[in-house]
């Protein structure tokens, strides 16, 4: 690895096939779990915050290397290299899987070494032919067919450096291999158009009159790279769903959307990260129905039942790591935890999850009458409006300290509403803060003007 590459993992950090350690305790799981997956590097004497800490290099340290390697269960082939006082040991990916240490068994799920059950690892790898179909090489796909704006606005999202050349990025990101021909992974971020060459990256998203598929009132099915879909199937939902306002004290009012953003955004993006790309005939269908919202994935659960919303692995742990870059996902394992905690917060009906040949999250949607509160919130805005400025009628000198003394509302209350009735041209400051006064520009039909400006 020469120096430019190496400052730029360093400034690249952790991801699905680097790991950082200040020294070598644990360097055994790491090993395991690169091994088990795509391979990797890991960086002995860097910091997890990508800060070089050195380390002592001695002919004890790389013979202690080693013997971890030999001693897991099969052994494991490494090698290891030094730069700038740091020790950085290649692991291969393996052609003997399943590996295990002393600890046990260990998988890379985006910058994380997680580790598994033995029914857990034997199941993964009883279907490993199609948990890696990002990682497939496509040979129609080529760099005319690559976006390069996209890439780009995913390296300033992630805070990569542009320092090397597009291919070297491509490569340390495991986008690409040594020949430089892109991976299904590459396509489905970084396509012109991704549906040429993967027809079943498609989130379909459907809006129904009723309870059950009889009658569609709208439907879009979206084929572009797989954030460009997250983001139009999330403009889908807040098109269709209900929508209501809440306001503290009088400050700007807060959308509240009837089932939570945040539960939405994760149950799409866990379809996203998780759904089974090999399966050509089915696609991330959203439908939404008068009660209630379903969100369905093709792909198994690959987690024992019991361990759903406790434990997780990634069927796609490249994109999954991707997408951790640019915050779309966080830690490993979270995201259905904040969806029931999200979901319990908005008082509404815990979410039901199905597991078949489909992953499915239904979420039950707020009973009619959700979105009536912003009328008497509105009504209630309107009145305050009213207050001020028939305040402002009887007296133009008067100061925002009098006004709030005489309508009993905040002061900060009272200048975000004049913020706004300016804004609205409903009133107007003539002359400066001492000594001016203000003038009513506009009149509501149920003020009355007391006093001549």
């Amino acid at each position: 690895m020469d120096e430019k590459t190496f400052n730029f993992i360093l400034l690249k950090g952790e991801d699905y096939q680097t790991e950082f350690k200040e020294n070598i305790g644990g360097i055994e799981k790491d090993m395991v779990a690169f091994a088990n997956a795509e391979g990797g590097n890991i960086f002995i004497g860097v910091s997890d915050d990508n800060r070089i800490k050195g380390i002592e290099i001695t002919n004890k340290i790389k013979a202690d290397i080693y013997s971890f390697a030999r001693n897991c269960d099969p052994a494991i082939q490494i090698n290891i290299s030094e730069q700038k006082s740091t020790l950085i040991v290649h692991v291969p990916e393996s052609t003997i899987k399943p590996h295990r240490c002393t600890q046990g068994f260990y998988l890379r799920v985006g910058s994380i070494s997680q580790k598994l059950s033995v029914d857990e690892i034997r199941e993964l790898f009883n279907k490993q032919g199609k948990l890696f179909y990002e990682e497939i090489v496509n040979k129609d796909f080529t760099l005319k067919d690559f976006d390069s704006k996209k890439f780009q606005d995913f390296l300033k999202n992630a805070n990569i450096s542009k320092t090397l050349p597009t291919f070297e990025l491509l490569s340390n990101l495991n986008l690409v291999n040594q020949k430089h021909e892109f991976k299904n992974a590459a396509i489905l971020l970084f396509g012109k158009t991704p549906s040429r060459f993967i027809p079943q990256n498609i989130i379909t998203c459907v809006l129904y009159k009723g309870t059950d598929k009889v009658l569609i009132l709208d439907r879009k099915d979206f084929k572009e790279d797989i954030i460009s879909n997250y983001t139009d199937a999330i403009n889908f939902l807040y098109k269709h769903l209900r929508l209501r306002y809440e306001m503290k004290g009088f400050g700007p009012r807060k959308e509240i959307l009837e089932i939570p953003q945040e539960a939405l955004k994760e149950a799409i993006i866990n379809s996203i990260s998780h759904r089974d790309y090999s399966e050509k005939g089915a696609v991330i269908q959203i439908d939404i129905f008068d009660d209630r919202i379903e969100i369905f994935n093709p792909g198994e659960l690959l987690v024992k039942e019991a361990d759903f919303g406790k434990k997780s692995i990634s069927r796609n742990p490249l994109l999954f790591g991707l997408l951790q870059r640019i915050e779309l996902v966080e830690h490993v394992g979270s995201g259905i935890k904040r969806i029931r905690e999200s979901v319990a917060q908005a008082k509404l009906q815990a979410p039901k999850f199905e597991f078949t040949t489909f992953f499915t999250i239904i979420f039950f949607r707020a009973k009619p009458g959700f979105e009536v509160q912003e009328e008497a919130r509105e009504k209630t805005r309107e009145k305050t409006r009213e207050k001020i400025v028939q305040s402002i009628l009887e007296n133009p000198k008067i100061t925002t300290e009098e006004i709030a003394l005489k309508t009993m509302i905040s002061i900060k209350g009272i200048e975000w509403q004049i913020k706004n009735l300016k804004k609205e041209n409903m009133i107007e400051r003539i002359g400066p803060d001492k000594g001016g006064y203000w003038k009513v520009t506009k009149m509501r039909p149920n003020l009355k003007n007391t006093k001549k400006l």
